[in-house]
């Protein structure tokens, strides 16, 4: 477990033993989610952080027609997820958090995180420290996001994404499926279908599965 959770960036220059002192220190436990069970609810009072040790988490908000609304998916281990409104001192979370396939998450408690080290460890420094770069990176994620979500039109948004997230020889390897990718931009999956169609019909784009390569960068920009 220690190795997976050497992933996470909340761990940041932490050792092994750091790492399992940290744990021990905020009486962390590991608990075990059935798929599409559910991890929090929208009216949960949030009093943990969690971080992912396997399996994947989609945070979702559902739309007033009932609608599920995929606004992020954990999937990497060692990823944290739930911090953001341990820190706001929300009474309740306004989105909830289901297991997208049988998954195992470690919790740690929300006064961890507040209170001091009486035993003034560099860990326990270190660590809040690493939340506060965590934080401002999920900020500038999410500013990312509405800036994909305020183009005007389909194709925009799919070539937004496909360009921020795109390597150097155009070869983007999409970590959501379909229908979570629909999901994320807001749309339906067989609008998005038709539209990745229409543009590798259109030469901007080669499909193969859950890859995807830029063929034409220069008209792709132009779109934007």
């Amino acid at each position: 477990m220690i190795l997976k959770l050497k992933k996470s960036p909340l761990f940041t220059r932490m050792n092994d033993e750091e790492i399992e002192s940290c744990l021990e220190c905020s009486k962390s436990e590991i608990v075990s989610y059935k798929k599409d069970e559910m991890i929090f609810f929208t009216e949960d009072k949030p009093k943990k952080l969690f971080i992912l040790i396997e399996g994947s988490v989609a945070i979702c908000h559902d739309s007033l027609a009932g609608k599920r609304n995929i606004i992020t998916t954990i999937n990497h281990e060692g990823d944290m997820f739930g911090e953001v409104f341990l820190f706001i001192n929300k009474n309740e979370y306004e989105n909830y958090a289901i297991a997208v396939n049988d998954t195992k998450v470690l919790q740690m408690p929300k006064e961890y995180l507040y209170s001091g080290c009486s035993k003034n460890c560099t860990f326990h420094t270190l660590l809040i420290s690493n939340m506060l770069t965590i934080l401002a990176q999920k900020a500038y994620y999410l500013n990312q996001k509405l800036n994909i979500l305020s183009s005007n039109t389909l194709r925009q948004k799919i070539s937004k994404l496909l360009l921020r997230n795109s390597s150097k020889d155009g070869n983007v390897i999409l970590k959501m499926n379909r229908e979570e990718l629909a999901d994320f931009l807001n749309v339906a999956r067989p609008s998005l279908s038709r539209e990745l169609i229409k543009m590798q019909d259109d030469g901007l784009i080669k499909i193969d599965k859950n890859k995807i390569k830029i063929i034409d960068f220069n008209e792709m920009q132009n779109n934007l």
